[in-house]
């Protein structure tokens, strides 16, 4: 499977845990052997335009992060494009979930999967799409910005025992009928991590029935990396996911 990946994404760019220092080494360790890397490019202005308003573009460039930020737009949007065609994992960050149109929190600064739904739609390649945010944390910047958009469908499973979790996510996607699903991939809800809820075979459960809904579809997959926090087991959970998209 093609992974974006850029080599800035090394860079500790915050103190907060999603930029600590070891996270993106510890994926790309244990997926390196099974995965080929593409090297991410930043998105446009008009991309990220497109999600966020000038003054929360301009709050990310005062504060020094419109580089990094930028690059992991591009990242999603490169993960997206090349989705439809094939499954593909956006090795990114930082994260995006909690960046709204004009603000942001929870070590986020631009929505990266909002900015590669748009990026979709604008350029015409999609009708409709179908968003899965497995995070730990519910993806409000996420619903903040396309919740209202009609062609599109977001699902923050809200379970706390791990069978009703899966339940409700593979009943969902046996419905689903869009024509790219984009997973906010954050692996923070496993059960050695802080949500302590999920295993890593759930992973590729998930990933696999994202890619028999796209079959079905005849549309496309993706996934871009939000949180998951335990080095130890976070490279793991990222390749269940991806061996489940590539199963399927």
């Amino acid at each position: 499977m093609k992974v974006i990946f850029h080599k800035d994404f090394y860079q500790s760019y915050t103190s907060d845990p999603a930029a600590e220092e070891g996270r993106m080494e510890a994926v790309v360790q244990t997926i390196g052997p099974h995965v080929r890397f593409i090297d991410a490019q930043s998105a446009s202005a008009d991309d990220i335009a497109a999600a966020h308003t000038e003054r929360h573009i301009r709050h990310v460039h005062d504060i020094g992060l419109h580089g990094i930020a930028s690059l992991a737009a591009g990242g999603a949007i490169q993960a997206a494009t090349a989705g439809m065609a094939e499954p593909c994992f956006g090795l990114i960050r930082p994260p995006g979930h909690h960046a709204s149109s004009d603000s942001s929190w929870g070590f986020c600064y631009y929505n990266n999967m909002a900015i590669a739904i748009l990026h979709l739609k604008k350029k015409g390649v999609i009708n409709t799409a179908f968003i899965l945010d497995f995070d730990l944390h519910y993806g409000d910047g996420t619903v903040n910005i396309m919740g209202n958009k009609e062609y599109v469908t977001i699902l923050n499973p809200d379970r706390n025992d791990r069978n009703s979790y899966l339940k409700e996510v593979l009943n969902t996607l046996e419905r689903c009928t869009a024509d790219i699903i984009g997973i906010s991939a954050g692996f923070d809800n496993h059960q050695q991590d802080w949500g302590g809820l999920l295993a890593t075979e759930d992973y590729r459960e998930m990933g696999r029935a994202v890619r028999q809904a796209a079959i079905r579809n005849k549309g496309g997959c993706f996934a871009i990396l939000e949180g998951g926090y335990n080095h130890r087991v976070l490279g793991q959970n990222v390749l269940a996911l991806i061996d489940g998209l590539s199963e399927g």
